[in-house]
C-alpha cells in the first residue's frame, strides 16, 4: 500500500476518476494521509492490485522546469512529442521557427547535433532526434514497459505506427497531381497492413491497452495515428472494433481529453502556409 501512495501522489488528480473508474470503483477514505489512507481526502481504490497496475502505468512524476521544443509551428515529426509529453500530464514551452535565420542560428550555437530539428530541451539537455527524444520521455514517465521484453514490443509497435505516420507527415508537400494516390496509399496501409496488426493484438490478450495491459509509449502513438488517418478517411475504422474501442478509451483518458480539446498545444493539420515555411527555412 506505501508503494500504491507513492505512485497515486505523483499521479495528476483530474486522473484520479478515471484511474478508479479503471479499478471498479473507489470507496472514501478515512483518516488523515498515511499509510493505509490516501492523501487529500482522495477516494481508495476497492481493488488494489488493478489500481496499483493503473498507477504504475500512468506513473507521472514532477519535474522542475518546462520542456522547451524548438520545430515550426505545426505537427511535423514534433507532433509525436507533443502527444506523448499530453499524456503524462507533462506542460511544455515551444519555440516556433520562422526564419531561415533562426534555424542557421541554432546550427551555428551548436545545439543542433546533426544539424536537424526537432530540438527538444529536458532535463538540462538539449536532445535532437526525434527517436531518442520519445524513447527518454517514454522512459521517463514509465510508458516503456516493465522489461526488454515489453520494451521490445513497445518498439516493434512504436517503429510500425511511425511508418505509416512518416506518410502522413509527408502528405501535405504532395504535389497536387500526387495527391489523390496518396491518399489512397495511406488508406491501403491503414487498413491492409498497420491497423490488422492492432486489431488482432487488442483482440487477442483482451485487454485495454497494448502491452502488459499498462499505458505506454505505444498506445499514446497508436491513438495519434487513428486520429490523424481518420482527419484524412473518416470511416478507416468501420472494419475495427477493436480500434474503435480502444479509441474511445484513449481518448476519455484525463490528459488526452484535455490535449484533443480546442486551445491545447494540439496543432491543426498543415496547411499551405505551414508548408511554405518549412520549405523556405530548409531551403539551400
Amino acid at each position: 500500500m506505501q508503494n500504491e501512495l507513492l505512485l497515486l501522489a505523483a499521479v495528476p488528480l483530474e486522473a484520479v476518476p478515471w484511474l478508479c473508474e479503471r479499478a471498479g470503483g473507489c470507496v472514501p477514505a478515512s483518516g488523515p494521509a498515511g499509510p493505509g489512507s490516501f492523501p487529500h481526502g482522495v477516494a481508495a481504490p476497492r481493488r488494489e492490485p488493478l489500481l496499483a497496475r493503473s498507477l504504475k502505468a500512468v506513473k507521472f512524476e514532477v519535474t522542475a522546469g518546462k520542456p522547451k521544443l524548438y520545430y515550426f509551428d505545426g505537427r511535423g515529426k514534433t507532433k509525436s512529442v507533443r502527444w506523448l509529453l499530453a499524456a503524462v500530464g507533462v506542460e511544455f514551452e515551444e519555440n516556433f521557427l520562422e526564419t531561415r535565420e533562426q534555424y542557421e542560428k541554432l546550427i551555428k550555437d551548436g545545439v543542433l547535433m546533426f544539424q536537424q530539428v526537432p530540438l527538444v530541451e529536458i532535463d538540462g539537455m538539449k536532445m535532437v532526434q526525434t527517436r531518442a527524444i520519445l524513447s527518454y520521455i517514454a522512459g521517463k514517465y514509465n510508458l516503456y514497459g516493465k522489461d526488454l521484453k515489453e520494451r521490445a514490443l513497445i518498439d516493434m509497435y512504436v517503429e510500425g505506427i511511425t511508418d505509416l505516420m512518416q506518410m502522413i507527415l509527408m502528405f501535405p508537400f504532395s504535389p497536387p497531381e500526387a495527391k489523390e494516390k496518396n491518399l489512397h496509399s495511406i488508406k491501403d496501409r491503414a487498413t491492409n497492413r498497420y491497423f490488422p496488426v492492432f486489431e488482432k493484438v487488442l483482440k487477442q490478450h483482451g485487454q485495454d491497452f497494448l502491452v502488459g495491459n499498462k499505458f505506454s509509449w505505444a498506445d499514446v502513438q497508436l491513438i495519434e495515428a487513428i486520429l490523424a488517418v481518420e482527419e484524412k478517411i473518416p470511416a478507416v475504422l468501420s472494419g475495427f472494433p477493436q480500434l474503435q474501442a480502444f479509441k474511445i478509451r484513449m481518448s476519455n483518458m484525463p490528459t488526452i481529453k484535455k490535449f484533443l480539446q480546442p486551445g491545447s498545444p494540439r496543432k491543426p493539420p498543415p496547411d499551405e502556409s505551414y508548408v511554405e515555411t518549412v520549405l523556405k527555412i530548409f531551403k539551400k
